[in-house]
């Protein structure tokens, strides 16, 4: 049916699950912004992670805001974008829901009590089973629950495995448009990230498994690990770089317990030659995250290491990683899935791996004192990586992680750390 027709079975007061990123469907998404400018629905909530700019220039819309509520999971460049314009005219922010990535599917379907997906499919296969392509994450999980399931079919979306299917039975709608999926621009290097990718990588044994976060010092690590043998991947996110890895041979999965000779991934984002690579391709599997994501499912491969960013370490180790002085940046995601998954692996490693400055150099990353939430404990922060070494934190004291933190930040900003760390000691 067309999207017009599908979206106007929504009814008021709608929880719609809208699909993370790349999955986020284009005609569905307009067709639902169109109704609801035209006060066709009122009383909606949209929750998700990760929006698009096409979330953004659609449903996310300022002036709809009042019919769609946005209920944002883990925040982006939109959600950015309208909390800076609502700080400014005094207008609500977009509302955060904080949770763990492992956790979504089961808080949307048993405590929001979602009603309806809304998601981008590739075309059925000879079952009748729709791939949920490069976004399996939450939206398989909520599929069984919800009474609506409306689907957008498009062939540029890439199959992904069995895991990752929902029945026709499950679907209430079918919209089919074709559209190129959004691509993702590679990210410029800096020194600094060349500087860290290297200091990564010296810490990755043969053999290893990857969890992988997304931008500049990740993809520079995956060019960083060419000379490695029979590493493999179980990650939240797949990218070309681990993508390239596979290509090179350097990935084999070989070493794996769980799902050995596979890559698996919950989510991806990349390019058009990226989704070509996964569309198909029996050594790269699609999982839901409650699976991709659960601690005990990754401890389950030997030498798991995962790397991870963050925005702000203080002195004891703790890691806040989504946002700063009362602005949400970002959210949890599953970085604390990943970090005591690998931290309960045999011979795992978990990396939280910053620039050792911000603002263009005026702020340290190494601080004093957090000034946002604290996304990953100072008890299950193991090591963290910047542009100025390595410091492994676990079995040190708190005089110790200061002393290994404070010889990892910017030379510029030592003296002040120390001082503070000095004061912090002495009660003052």
């Amino acid at each position: 049916m067309s999207a017009d027709r599908a979206v106007a079975s929504i009814p008021d007061g709608a929880r719609i699950c809208m699909a993370l990123g790349v999955a986020q469907p284009p005609a569905i998404l307009h067709a639902l912004a169109a109704r609801a400018e035209a006060g066709g629905i009122d009383g909606a909530s949209l929750y998700y992670l990760l929006s698009t700019s096409l979330a953004g220039r659609t449903v996310l819309r300022r002036e709809l805001r009042h019919r769609l509520r946005p209920m944002s999971l883990f925040h982006s460049a939109v959600e950015r974008a309208i909390d800076r314009d609502a700080a400014e005219k005094g207008d609500p922010d977009v509302d955060l829901i904080p949770v763990a990535f492992s956790r979504v599917p089961r808080m949307l379907r048993d405590e929001v009590g979602v009603d309806t997906l809304i998601t981008q499919v590739a075309p059925p296969d000879e079952n009748g089973d729709f791939s949920l392509g490069t976004n399996v994450d939450y939206a398989h999980g909520v599929a069984g629950s919800c009474a609506r399931v409306i689907v957008e079919v498009n062939r540029h979306m890439p199959r992904t495995g069995r895991h990752g299917t929902i029945p026709l039975s499950a679907v209430t709608a079918i919209v089919e448009h074709d559209q190129p999926l959004p691509e993702m621009p590679s990210t410029p290097r800096r020194p600094e990230d060349e500087a860290i990718a290297a200091l990564v990588a010296g810490l990755i044994d043969d053999g290893a498994c990857l969890q992988m976060g997304i931008g500049a010092v990740p993809e520079a690590v995956c060019a960083a690990l060419h000379g490695h043998r029979h590493l493999g991947v179980h990650s939240e996110l797949m990218t070309p770089g681990l993508a390239s890895l596979m290509q090179a041979g350097v990935v084999d999965n070989s070493r794996k317990r769980e799902r050995p000779g596979r890559t698996v991934f919950t989510f991806a984002m990349g390019d058009g030659g990226f989704y070509r690579f996964l569309d198909g391709n029996p050594d790269a599997e699609a999982h839901p995250v409650d699976y991709v994501n659960d601690f005990a499912v990754i401890a389950r491969n030997p030498k798991m290491t995962s790397i991870n960013a963050t925005l702000e370490v203080d002195l004891h180790g703790a890691c806040n990683s989504e946002g700063m002085n009362g602005r949400q940046f970002s959210a949890a995601g599953g970085q604390l899935d990943f970090v005591r998954g690998a931290g309960a692996s045999e011979g795992g490693r978990s990396i939280i791996a910053c620039h050792s400055t911000a603002a263009g150099g005026t702020l340290s990353r190494i601080v004093p004192r957090l000034s946002g939430p604290v996304t990953t404990p100072r008890n299950d922060v193991h090591i963290v990586v910047t542009e100025f070494g390595v410091a492994d934190l676990r079995g040190k004291s708190l005089v110790e992680r200061r002393r290994a933190l404070i010889a990892i930040a910017h030379p510029k900003f030592r003296d002040e750390l120390t001082a503070a760390s000095d004061a912090r000691r002495s009660g003052s």
